[in-house]
């Protein structure tokens, strides 16, 4: 009897331990830790930390110090900049800005002129970035690229504002930009499952599965997913601008690999 009661006293402590690291978050490595906790982030970008889990991001992407990382429609160059802390000096970041928005922002921040000059701007601190600036489908960096990187806006690539563009044309660039073995991050707004591309114009929102047909037939082999950006409780028919969802919308992320 008293062989059983030690028994069972260890299931429980057993069962206590796994419980509990069950529900801990991972540990980061320290550059991405470093990077998050960088003095040249803005209190603007750490606002959006607890929805955004860069931490993360970083990790599921695979981003390490030294690599070469493209951040592919960096809107206000969130990402780019804790890129920018992972790599550190012997790595590098290209913000690349599709000039096929060049309308769109003229209108949205009143500029005569769109130049990768002005839209450096948001770098300045970060000897580390660069920015190019050409038309999505041409997309190209000056060396081979360990990570491609897109957040929350492959959606928009089939929208009018965006031409619409040629996405079998892009996802070729990208994989041509990619060294053998090197990695493509898709993180997008989730649609209705079966909805294609019904809901980009009107939604903001992509159905995954047609994100995986397009970059797959670019010769691409979809290699990981994660559920960190996951939210049940978003049923995919708001707007993502919309109050109700705003910042919490049902996310994926998908990861595709470049075939040595």
């Amino acid at each position: 009897m008293r062989h059983w009661k030690l028994a069972l006293g260890a299931a429980a402590l057993l069962a206590t331990v796994v419980s509990a690291n069950a529900g801990a978050a991972p540990k980061l490595p320290a550059y991405v830790s470093a990077a998050l906790s960088d003095s040249r982030r803005t209190d603007a970008d750490r606002a959006q930390d607890a929805d955004r889990k860069p931490g993360a991001m970083v990790v599921f992407a695979g981003i390490k110090p030294g690599m070469k990382v493209a951040d592919l429609i960096p809107g206000a160059g969130y990402f780019t900049r804790i890129f920018a802390g992972v790599v550190g000096d012997k790595g590098y970041v290209y913000a690349y800005q599709p000039s096929n928005l060049d309308g769109y922002i003229k209108k949205r921040f009143n500029v005569a002129d769109v130049t990768a000059k002005w839209l450096s701007k948001p770098y300045e601190a970060y000897k580390n970035v660069g920015v190019l600036h050409a038309p999505v489908e041409k997309f190209v960096a000056p060396e081979l690229l360990d990570v491609v990187w897109t957040s929350r806006n492959y959606h928009d690539l089939h929208d009018t504002f965006f031409g619409p563009a040629d996405l079998a044309q892009v996802n070729k660039a990208v994989y041509d930009s990619l060294k053998p073995g090197g990695v493509f991050i898709v993180l997008d707004h989730a649609a209705e499952p079966g909805s294609g591309l019904r809901d980009t114009e009107t939604l903001h929102r992509i159905d995954e599965a047609a994100v995986k047909k397009e970059v797959e037939a670019a010769g691409f082999k979809l290699v990981g997913e994660s559920n960190v950006l996951r939210n049940s409780a978003d049923d995919h028919k708001a707007k993502v601008f919309d109050a109700s969802v705003k910042g919490k919308t049902d996310q994926f992320i998908l990861k595709f690999r470049k075939p040595k």
